[in-house]
């Protein structure tokens, strides 16, 4: 009898004989005894007592309890630690681990390194969207083309920032993506959000990262961000391998302004094209989302209390701030942007520096002391009350009461080009 040694050979030949019994009636097995069956598929007989009682369920397949050793597996620490590490490609892996002793093709170590991205994507991919406040991802559309009603191209920037449990989403349109407009656009974000995130990813921009000092494996951060990270209180972490960042996030972005180009030809300037971003950015935020099967806003809900409160956002202000020194008019007015902004008539002729911050309001100080906020306005004349008192009493006024003086701007400024404020 010609028996099979080759242990691989013998279990070829026993699903060979399970297939080959599964074809026999039941008439053709009560017939054909077993040794009559073993001699047909040339094996022992008691191989087709057993296939015959796991064919007819009296008996359950064992599995093999032989481990099989790949020839790949005594490499797999050293292929994941040049992935994950150093970013090695696959060839330059298999070149590598020849010279160590590896015996087996380029395609099975190509193999494993794609099971292991996916993997490791498929974990990333978890954490970042199914725990609530614990991360955000911020990224650039750069230099997204727009064309206005008279078909002038406007050249303009789209920030993105979206929390990864509720998918809520912030998009801002700027025309710069230097620091202090990524500072101002994700200020704006945990205002929008309503709470900042444990952790934000951020891929390789120059703004974020030193690249003079990093590497593949260590990531520098530029020493402004880390400051203005640690005053947030959230967590930077630089997009590495297998993040979700490189991801989904990504193509979300390309599919929003994608979305964005039916309106060329419909805005007249840039306030009206980031206007149509912002309208933008509420119409995505309530629609339903096949990822969560429910609208971002509504599961936002639901995040809120896990994110970290917005009292830090005072010491933010300080990295979007634009300071300059202003003098005085004789009237007791700063000239700002060509608009004029009171302050009291001690300071006339004297130099003041003045703040201008993401919530659209300037301040104004005078040697390093806080004297004055005024909201930004249109009006060519903004004034405080009491500002205002005080100029008209040192002169035009200065003969009439307190009374008579408050009675005279009330019945007369407010015809005027002029903002009052308290």
């Amino acid at each position: 009898m010609y028996r099979i040694s080759d242990k691989v050979g013998a279990i070829i030949m026993r699903k060979d004989v399970h297939n080959k019994l599964k074809k026999y009636t039941r008439e053709e097995k009560f017939l054909l005894n077993k040794s009559e069956l073993a001699r047909r598929f040339n094996c022992d007989s008691r191989t087709i007592d057993r296939y015959l009682k796991i064919n007819s369920g009296e008996l359950e397949p064992k599995k093999s309890s032989r481990i099989y050793k790949s020839l790949i597996d005594d490499y797999k620490s050293i292929i994941i630690e040049k992935v994950d590490n150093y970013g090695a490609t696959a060839m330059a892996i298999y070149k590598f681990i020849l010279k160590k002793g590896y015996k087996g093709k380029y395609s099975t170590v190509a193999g494993f390194i794609n099971k292991h991205k996916c993997f490791e994507i498929q974990k990333a991919t978890i954490r970042f969207e199914t725990t609530p406040g614990l991360q955000a991802q911020v990224d650039w559309k750069e230099n997204l083309s727009m064309i206005s009603k008279q078909d002038e191209v406007f050249k303009v920037n789209i920030f993105l920032m979206v929390l990864g449990y509720s998918r809520i989403k912030y998009l801002e349109l700027t025309t710069d993506i230097e620091q202090k407009t990524l500072f101002k656009c994700m200020i704006s974000a945990f205002r929008y959000f309503g709470g900042i995130p444990q952790e934000i990813l951020f891929d390789n921009m120059k703004t974020v990262v030193d690249r003079t000092k990093s590497t593949f494996s260590n990531i520098e951060f530029n020493k402004t961000f880390r400051y203005f990270a640690d005053d947030a209180g959230f967590k930077p972490i630089a997009c590495r391998p297998y993040r979700p960042q490189t991801k989904g996030k990504v193509e979300s972005l390309a599919r929003f302004t994608n979305r964005l180009t039916v309106y060329n030809g419909e805005f007249e300037n840039y306030d009206e094209l980031s206007e149509i971003v912002q309208n933008f950015m509420e119409e995505v935020n309530n629609e339903l989302s096949q990822a969560i099967n429910e609208s971002p806003l509504n599961r936002l809900n639901r995040e809120l209390e896990y994110l970290n409160p917005l009292t830090p956002l005072n010491s933010l202000l300080s990295y979007v701030s634009r300071k300059k020194d202003y003098k005085v008019s004789k009237e007791s007015m700063v000239n700002y942007k060509g608009k004029k902004y009171s302050v009291p008539t001690k300071y006339i002729g004297s130099k003041v520096n003045i703040t201008e911050t993401c919530d659209g309001n300037i301040s104004i100080y005078y040697n390093k002391d806080f004297i004055v906020c005024h909201s930004l306005s249109e009006n060519k004349y903004n004034y405080k009350t009491s500002h205002m008192h005080e100029i008209l009493k040192s002169d035009a006024c200065k003969h009439l009461t307190d009374a008579k003086i408050d009675e005279f701007i009330k019945e007369n400024m407010s015809m005027m080009d002029i903002l009052l404020g308290e």
